[in-house]
């Protein structure tokens, strides 16, 4: 059976929790979509051992007694149908949604960048470290060490110690200066000054980065290079995240201008298509709260609350003003593009070296004579890490998005000739 919103929002973290929410009391009918199994998104994860906020927990309770919001959990898109229409899975189905209005709230992804070594067993991302624990996985005595940039490898930090996992080291790229400006400015936001003393650890060290990866069969040890000096440690676990990846390909497939890698959006989070818009990380990065805000503005400017979506605009600049700090202060350091080495898989998928891809262009070329970013994850992984290597930008996706029964691609049927 075929659905129609008013309003359909795409993502249920942060954002899109605040945009239904801001939207509710209009009466719209409001679809809620998400490809987890609660709302919450990657920063309020849920699972057998995660531990949610109280802001979270409120805001789902209150999606739950909106009468006129629909939440459906579990679901992906498929592909565009039609003009303001999707087509969608779920566990059991698949279903076209047409819409009046549509804003995005699809996140944004970990930056893995390929070094000797980062595909053995052991090995993860920061934030999939994390997302990992929150799901069961025991670290119980395990010896951990945690590198990239930005304040994810803290809390992904506070997330292993909580679950007993001993920290050995936490290798911040970024300078011993830039790290200690970005501390000067926290005051300007109290409650990131907080969270600061509770996230901070003695072994969190500055200006320094993953070498490599050792070991064999899985992950033995791990070389960095700490303040101008290569060391080595022995350890269990190795977690790396350079920072986020924003989650744009449902807005370039759906015909949204981009902002650099960000989807382009205005005042109102309207993006460059009429009656679309888009909040949250997949705008760009800085935190819930700033998510939570643009989320809310989203909702309210969707259906036509412009007075109410003009009200939150100060709140908005104060949490953009953390977020260009926040970026400021851990940009990527230019040598982390020489990590890898000729032999090193970039695209672990279809088995890409490095080797293989340093005589193209552009993503195009690469992709066709060496089959990078044709596995199974699409280019998700390794078409964020050429982006940065190289600066290719990769294409907009072409349906199915995702993979797809056959039942479900046969809902195209039913769709209207445009």
């Amino acid at each position: 059976m075929n659905e129609y919103a008013d309003l359909l929002i795409i993502g249920a973290g942060p954002a899109g929790m605040a945009a239904a929410l801001a939207a509710a009391p209009s009466g719209a009918r409001i679809v809620l979509l998400d490809d987890n199994p609660l709302p919450g998104g990657q920063i309020w994860r849920d699972g057998p051992q995660a531990k949610l906020p109280k802001q979270a927990r409120q805001m789902r309770e209150r999606l739950e007694v909106c009468s006129n919001i629909r939440r459906h959990a579990g679901t992906r898109v498929i592909a565009c149908a039609a003009p303001k229409q999707l087509l969608v899975e779920d566990a059991e189905r698949g279903w076209l949604i047409a819409y009046d209005k549509l804003i995005l709230c699809t996140g944004a992804r970990e930056l893995l960048l390929p070094f000797p070594g980062w595909t053995l067993p052991g090995v993860t991302g920061a934030g999939g470290l994390q997302a990992l624990i929150k799901g069961g996985l025991a670290v119980q005595g395990e010896r951990l060490v945690i590198a990239g940039s930005g304040p994810l490898l803290l809390a992904s930090t506070a997330t292993a110690k909580h679950h007993g996992a001993k920290i050995l080291r936490i290798a911040e790229q970024a300078s011993t200066a830039a790290v200690a400006g970005f501390a000067a400015q926290l005051p300007r936001w109290p409650n990131k000054l907080l969270q600061s003393f509770t996230l901070f650890d003695r072994h969190y060290r500055t200006a320094t980065h993953v070498l490599a990866a050792l070991g064999t069969e899985r992950l033995e040890g791990v070389r960095l290079q700490q303040q101008g000096n290569i060391i080595e440690l022995e350890c269990d676990r190795l977690a790396c995240g350079f920072g986020l990846i924003p989650n744009t390909q449902l807005g370039q497939a759906l015909g949204c201008d981009l902002d650099g890698q960000t989807l382009a959006v205005d005042a109102w989070q309207t993006t460059s298509r009429a009656d679309h818009y888009a909040a949250g990380e997949c705008t760009g990065f800085g935190g819930s709260e700033l998510a939570l805000v643009e989320g809310a503005i989203a909702g309210h400017a969707a259906v036509d609350e412009h007075e109410a979506a003009q009200a939150l605009w100060p709140r908005r600049a104060r949490w953009q003003g953390f977020a260009n700090a926040l970026n400021a202060a851990f940009a990527l350091d230019l040598q982390l593009k020489s990590l890898a080495q000729a032999d090193t898989l970039v695209c672990r998928c279809e088995d890409v070296p490095y080797a293989a891809l340093t005589g193209h262009t552009d993503w195009r070329a690469a992709k066709l004579a060496s089959r990078c970013g044709m596995g199974a994850c699409q280019g998700r992984v390794c078409g964020g890490a050429l982006q940065h290597l190289f600066g290719w930008q990769p294409s907009a996706p072409r349906p199915p998005f995702s993979p797809a029964r056959i039942e479900t691609l046969l809902c195209l049927d039913d769709t209207p000739p445009v």
